[in-house]
């Protein structure tokens, strides 16, 4: 098992710079959560609900530890499976998020297959912002696209890419 590679200071803040404000009604999923640390800021910065996704037990269990006791059990859950079977769970109980964030291990083919994961549309809201973080090395592209999304921008640190995507806006004529 890897280490987990948690975002760092600056990425985050850029990240929830570019977000903006949090509708306090919004729902956040954060994939591959690793520590948990993004959805903890998500929560601080007034999402009404997060859903951690984290493949590794011990890190899971980690994140269910590090949750404030005075956090609302209805407000936070945490899936301690892989993400393909987190995305059906999800979809099954008909859960839609606002806020989509993904940070899989570098390099390791997910920004090839992300956009086409089975369900992922179903958990997206009308005005989902998904945040794919990764590799500046390993380019994320559309090729395969069941659901329409488009890249909204991509934002280098460093290392790091930040790629904002959002489903695509019918023309409406």
């Amino acid at each position: 098992m890897k280490d987990a590679r948690p975002t760092s200071s600056r990425v985050m803040s850029a990240l929830f710079s570019v977000i903006g404000r949090i509708n306090p009604d919004s729902k956040f999923l954060d994939l591959f959560a690793g520590t948990g640390r993004v959805g903890f800021e998500a929560l601080k910065r007034g999402a009404a609900s997060v859903v951690f996704v984290e493949s590794v037990r011990d890190r899971a269990e980690a994140i269910r530890e590090n949750l404030r006791d005075d956090s609302d059990p209805d407000s936070v859950l945490v899936l301690s499976l892989e993400i393909r079977r987190a995305l059906s769970w999800l979809s099954k109980r008909d859960m839609k998020f606002d806020y989509v964030f993904a940070d899989p291990p570098y390099n390791s083919g997910w920004c090839e297959t992300f956009a086409s994961l089975k369900n992922l549309d179903k958990i997206l809201s009308d005005d989902c912002v998904i945040i794919l973080e990764h590799s500046v090395r390993e380019k994320f592209a559309l090729n395969n696209n069941p659901y329409n999304l488009e890249i909204l921008q991509e934002k280098i640190y460093g290392e790091t890419c930040l790629t904002f995507l959002r489903k695509q806006i019918a023309n409406q004529e």
